[in-house]
This record gives structure tokens, sequence and C-alpha cells, in this order.
């Protein structure tokens, strides 16, 4: 099928050069990322997540962590897990 149709948006430059940073580690360029959730919105007939508003509880928890507070960091999956009980 042949391409014709264009789609244009404005974004924040910060979230387009760091979901483009993302999508080229992933082998996509930015048309194919955009085309694959088009087809995933046409295919769920819907949108392909979740989109929800975060309780208070969540909202706090994102403040503290973007301040860098109560974090836990772990140097790979075998130390999260150790540390998870798991």
């Amino acid at each position: 099928m042949q391409k014709s149709a264009m789609v244009r948006a404005r974004v924040e430059p910060k979230l387009k050069q760091d979901a483009e940073r993302l999508f080229e580690q992933l082998g996509l360029s930015a048309t194919q990322a955009i085309t694959l959730f088009y087809r995933q919105v046409a295919l769920r007939r819907g949108l392909p997540f979740d989109v929800v508003v975060p309780n208070a509880t969540t909202r706090k928890t994102f403040d503290t962590t973007d301040r860098g507070e109560n974090l836990t960091l772990c140097k790979d999956t075998d130390d999260m897990f150790k540390r998870l009980g798991i």
C-alpha cells in the first residue's frame, strides 16, 4: 500500500529527542514507530495501553523518586531479585 498521508504534530523538543533515541536503539525510524502505533490502535480499536490518572500515593512516589529520594539501585537483575527475596 502506498504511503501518501501525512501526520503532523508538535511535541516538546526533549520528548522528541528522547523518543527518537529510543526508536534508534530499537532499530525503528520515527515513521516506523508512528506507523506501529497507528496499526495497534486500528487492531485494538483503541489505545494500545491503559491511560489512567495516577492516584495520590502514586503521584507522591513519582515526586519522591524524581527528587532521587527513597531509591534502591541494583547492579543487575540478579541483585534486584536477591534484594526482593525472589
